[in-house]
């Protein structure tokens, strides 16, 4: 009887522990890469190279669908960006496999010869002028990315990045709150926006904050989905519950199209 608990106790506790590993799965981690850039030569170089080298290195070690994102013009004045950037949005299973993958790059010759041009680029004539780095995690109620369910052309797609900033820490986790808990992602997906992720950014240079990408077919879809989000019952509801007040300080919110080569 001894010999038979010695046998079982074990196997019963490596099942308790593969359980609770379970119930607390991490959802995806994300990085997101903003190359700024002056030039249209510095443009043309960065593209080449996320194309060519960069994207295809990045399906080498498992990351299939990697969002690329340039800012639409804007409507007021002469249409020209205020700032010429590209967008690189990175998704990973989890914490540890982002920080595994620079080494993987670093190792990977084949990365090293097509992007010999951007890698090699000499000191008078840099790619960019910096690149930043935002870190994130997913909501808990949106754990993984989705990619948008859009048939029309690249060409015409908006994509709405969002950030809300919160004025401390814990009114910023209200207000991620208020998307799982107060269902706010619900709503989103109730009317069709096409949400690809939600997170927290843990490390950026915004803190506190959020952001969350939607997808549009195009601006008239866009401007339609927002007007019914405002005029919702449920939005109306809970945008007026007294939890739910003054959650959010600064709303930053960038209009994206995404390459001819991106996955997203």
């Amino acid at each position: 009887m001894i010999s038979k608990l010695r046998f079982v106790l074990p196997l019963f506790l490596l099942l308790c522990l593969s359980a609770v590993n379970v119930a607390y799965a991490k959802g995806d981690f994300y990085q997101i890469k903003i190359y700024h850039l002056k030039s249209a030569e510095q443009e043309k170089t960065v593209d080449a190279f996320l194309e060519n080298a960069y994207l295809p290195a990045l399906h080498r070690n498992g990351i299939k669908d990697v969002g690329v994102f340039k800012l639409l013009p804007s409507k007021e004045g002469t249409g020209e960006l205020a700032e010429n950037l590209i967008y690189v949005f990175i998704p990973f299973k989890s914490k540890a496999d982002f920080f595994k993958l620079e080494g993987k790059l670093e190792a990977d010759k084949k990365l090293a010869a097509e992007g010999k041009a951007y890698l090699d680029a000499i000191y008078t004539n840099p790619p960019f002028e910096r690149i930043e780095t935002i870190l994130l995690e997913a909501f808990t109620k949106h754990p993984n990315y989705v990619l948008p369910l859009l048939k029309g052309p690249k060409a015409e797609r908006v994509y709405e990045l969002r950030s809300y900033e919160g004025p401390t820490e814990k009114i910023s986790a209200n207000k991620i709150d208020m998307f799982n808990t107060g269902d706010e992602m619900g709503l989103f997906k109730r009317l069709g926006f096409n949400g690809v992720f939600y997170a927290k950014v843990i490390a950026g240079s915004t803190m506190p904050n959020l952001m969350y990408l939607t997808t549009f077919e195009n601006v008239e879809e866009r401007d339609k989905h927002w007007a019914a989000f405002s005029k919702d019952d449920y939005w109306q509801k809970l945008s007026k519950m007294p939890q739910y007040q003054h959650n959010v300080s600064k709303n930053v919110t960038k209009f994206l199209r995404p390459t001819d080569y991106s996955d997203i």
